[in-house]
C-alpha cells in the first residue's frame, strides 16, 4: 500500500476514535473519555512511526506461514519431530525424578582419586537419617499442634 492509503486509513480510524471519545465524555464520564482519547491517538502514532505497515506485514507473514504449514508434509514432519523431542525430554525428567525419590542417583562422576568426598567440618552424615534444620523444626512443631502434617 502506498503512503496515501495509510494516511487515509489513519484518518478514518482517528475520526472514529474522536467520535467515540466525544460520546464517552458526554455519556460515560471523564475516565471513559480519557481512555477513548488515548486510544484515538494510537492510529496516528502508529502511522507516524511506521508500525501500522509493520503490523500488516506481520499479519501477511503469519498468514503465509500458516498456509505453508497446512499444505507442506515437510513442515508436518518437523512438527512430529518437535513433539517427539518434547516427549523425550519430559520422559527424561520423569525418570530423573523417580531416581531421586527412590534414593538411587543417576551415574555421577567420581573424583579423580575414586574415593568418596568427606563431609565438611569433620562430621559424619548418615544417609538414612534426615537432616534436621532447627528453623524448620519450629515450623513443623507449630503445624503438628494445629493438626497439619
Amino acid at each position: 500500500m502506498d503512503e496515501v492509503t495509510w494516511a487515509a486509513l489513519t484518518a478514518v480510524l482517528t475520526a472514529l476514535g474522536a467520535a467515540w471519545t466525544w460520546y464517552a465524555f458526554r455519556h460515560r464520564g471523564a475516565a471513559s473519555g480519557l481512555r477513548g482519547a488515548g486510544l484515538t491517538l494510537l492510529p496516528p502514532a502508529a502511522w507516524m512511526t511506521g508500525t501500522l505497515e509493520m503490523f500488516t506485514e506481520i499479519g501477511s507473514s503469519v498468514a503465509d506461514w500458516a498456509t505453508h504449514l497446512v499444505l507442506s508434509p515437510i513442515v508436518w514432519a518437523g512438527i512430529v519431530l518437535a513433539g517427539l523431542s518434547v516427549l523425550l525430554l519430559g520422559g527424561s525428567a520423569m525418570l530423573r525424578e523417580r531416581q531421586r525419590e527412590s534414593g538411587g542417583s543417576p551415574r555421577e562422576p567420581r573424583s579423580a582419586t575414586g574415593a568418596e568426598e568427606r563431609p565438611a567440618l569433620g562430621r559424619t552424615a548418615r544417609r538414612d537419617e534426615p537432616v534436621i534444620d532447627e528453623d524448620l523444626a519450629d515450623i513443623e512443631a507449630i503445624l503438628k499442634r494445629r493438626g497439619i502434617t
